[in-house]
């Protein structure tokens, strides 16, 4: 399978997008941040499907879009898994707590678990990660350390004021 990516501009800093022939498999804070692979992706800023991913994270930004419409394709284990789509059921401008993902999957004792598999969201802003906070309301764990990039995020989705 080829990989691909692409270098976006946001008001959270440069992204970049990678994806195959059919579909995203990540959206990473810069080119540092790319995980290891088994083959480098080549550079490709005219790829459809990264093209019209970026067209549509720079509508999301601008405040023009609430929801994406790009093909995701994303590994993990099949928790990691469930969380994600848990996730992608998250409505614009809303939040959910670690512990209601854990019992939306039907495993409430799994709230550490699910800050895991949202650590380990391997397509942010798209799958909503950003859109999961801590029970007392806190901005917790967001890509590692990046609370300042959940916190604009939810600000512009008007989640945060």
């Amino acid at each position: 399978m080829i990989m691909y990516y692409c270098a976006t501009d946001s008001p959270i800093g440069q992204l970049i997008i990678t994806g195959t022939d059919k579909a995203i498999t990540g959206i990473f804070f810069g080119m540092e941040n790319l995980p290891p692979t088994t083959c480098e992706p080549a550079e490709n800023a005219n790829h459809p499907v990264l093209k019209e991913t970026a067209r549509q994270l720079e509508q999301y930004f601008k405040g023009a879009i609430q929801s994406f419409n790009v093909p995701l394709h994303f590994h993990g284990t099949s928790f990691q898994q469930n969380v994600w789509k848990k996730l992608l059921e998250i409505p614009y401008g809303e939040t959910r707590t670690y512990g209601e993902i854990a019992r939306q999957i039907g495993n409430e004792k799994a709230v550490r678990a699910v800050g895991q598999a949202n650590r380990r969201n391997p397509i942010p802003i798209i799958i909503p990660c950003h859109r999961v906070i801590g029970k007392n309301k806190s901005l917790t764990g967001y890509a590692g350390n990046e609370i300042d990039k959940k916190e604009v995020l939810l600000k512009l989705e008007g989640a945060l004021k």
